[in-house]
């Protein structure tokens, strides 16, 4: 990899800031000051310091967040907050984008990475990935409400109409006011289409849980962190199974 890019997809600057370093001296491998932007290094066997720190490459990131409502699922918008502004420059660097998206308004569980391969299996039609979602409804639910979403529901999209797969429907309320839905597909608005195609408005909806994780109740909405080897093992395990 070349001396720049590396220095700069860790968080050290843009490869014109990081070649004003390298004039500077500050870059040094293996103990050795280098001012050659093109040098090749291997940062899994070469020691690479940006004056008294050290620069520790990791070749995919992968992000737990919990995305706030009024912030869109993008990499870039001219009007809006993006997923990725919340991220640490290091990352935005490292051109993480999110995986799948959230609503708008929709809060909760998302990921951001920058391994295309891992976002591709994850978001694949194929692999039935769940998601789990907290709602909070203008109307209860009842036995019917429960029964129509096992069953699929009627929706329409650009081709056409289609049933949706059987989704899981849990009242978390005596009310039944606040359930919890688990799906096995992504398709646009689906969560609010399904309620709304049964005479229910979805008042507020969080993501809690994504291809076997959860969101960790620690996170304020707007924080983020690196997935644990734990987690990330859990989805390329899942990410495995036929």
């Amino acid at each position: 990899m070349r001396l720049d890019k590396l220095i700069s997809n860790c968080g050290f600057g843009s490869r014109k800031e990081v070649k004003i370093l390298m004039k500077k001296g500050l870059v040094t491998v293996d103990s050795v000051v280098c001012k050659r932007p093109e040098t090749q290094v291997d940062p899994s066997c070469q020691r690479v310091c940006v004056g008294d720190v050290v620069v520790e490459y990791e070749k995919y990131s992968y992000l737990m967040m919990n995305k706030p409502a009024g912030v869109i699922s993008a990499t870039f918008d001219e009007e809006h907050t993006t997923v990725v502004d919340l991220v640490e420059e290091r990352y935005r660097y490292a051109q993480v984008f999110p995986v799948g998206r959230l609503d708008k308004d929709t809060t909760g569980l998302l990921i951001l990475s920058n391994d295309g391969g891992f976002a591709h299996r994850t978001l694949s039609p194929k692999k039935h990935v769940e998601k789990v979602y907290r709602v909070e409804l203008s109307s209860a639910i009842d036995e019917d409400t429960i029964k129509a979403f096992e069953a699929g529901i009627k929706l329409e999209d650009a081709k056409g109409d289609f049933i949706t797969m059987p989704a899981g429907l849990v009242a978390l309320d005596e009310d039944g006011l606040v359930a919890q839905v688990t799906i096995r597909e992504g398709k646009f608005h689906q969560v609010k289409r399904m309620f709304e195609a049964l005479g229910i408005k979805v008042l507020a909806l969080k993501r809690t849980h994504f291809a076997g994780i959860a969101l960790d109740g620690s996170l304020a909405e707007g924080e983020y962190r690196r997935l644990t080897d734990d987690e990330l093992k859990s989805v390329v395990n899942l990410l495995s199974k036929d």
